[in-house]
């Protein structure tokens, strides 16, 4: 069971990825429908995403520590899924804009908890493998995002990859709050606690 833990976490992480990899792979038709310049290419491919993923990312591990790490992990990969649909709808630069720091915000969830749930699943001797397993969310999703995402766009435009990769991340969303069960933290268990 630690181990399909460990795969349902990877699986979000790896659809974050795609979805990361998936604005630079498409930035040229993207570009072209909505008329973006340079510098706005520049802002949504960095600024819009890691400025709001980095500044969640603190309260929501915060966070983690006190609530039911994996509802937030689901949520998480809701609200960055329904962002990256929104960008696949984006009509202009501020749409776009909004859609990427709502996936910024998003997956600021993903990681901080998951990191924790798989840290009380496995003893430390067996941690630094499952840790290794999850953090392959991060070539996967980025290999998918190449390959997947262009594929996806070649075939049915920009905004149907954008879609896709939503659509996939609201299906795994309700699959995570109901097949991984939210483990005993492992300071309570040291420290005798129920």
């Amino acid at each position: 069971y630690r181990e399909f833990v460990v795969v349902t976490l990877s699986l979000s992480y790896v659809l974050s990825f795609l979805d990361r990899r998936l604005l630079s792979v498409l930035i040229q038709p993207i570009k072209a429908t909505l008329g973006l310049s340079d510098v706005q290419i520049g802002m949504l491919t960095g600024t819009a995403f890691a400025v709001f993923y980095t500044i969640f990312g603190i309260p929501v591990a915060m966070l983690a520590d006190r609530r039911n790490r994996v509802r937030i992990v689901s949520v998480a990969c809701a609200v960055w899924s329904v962002f990256s649909m929104a960008s696949g709808l984006a009509t202009n630069f501020l749409t776009l804009a909004l859609a990427r720091i709502g996936v910024g915000i998003g997956e600021a969830g993903g990681s901080p908890p998951s990191y924790s749930i798989i840290s009380d699943y496995f003893p430390p001797e067996r941690r630094g493998r499952a840790l290794a397993t999850y953090s392959l969310g991060v070539p996967v999703g980025s290999l998918l995002g190449v390959a997947a995402g262009a594929g996806i766009a070649a075939h049915f435009g920009w905004r149907a990859a954008f879609l896709s990769v939503g659509a996939v991340g609201l299906l795994l969303a309700p699959v995570i709050v109901f097949v991984v069960r939210e483990p005993r933290r492992r300071e309570d268990m040291e420290r005798g606690r129920p």
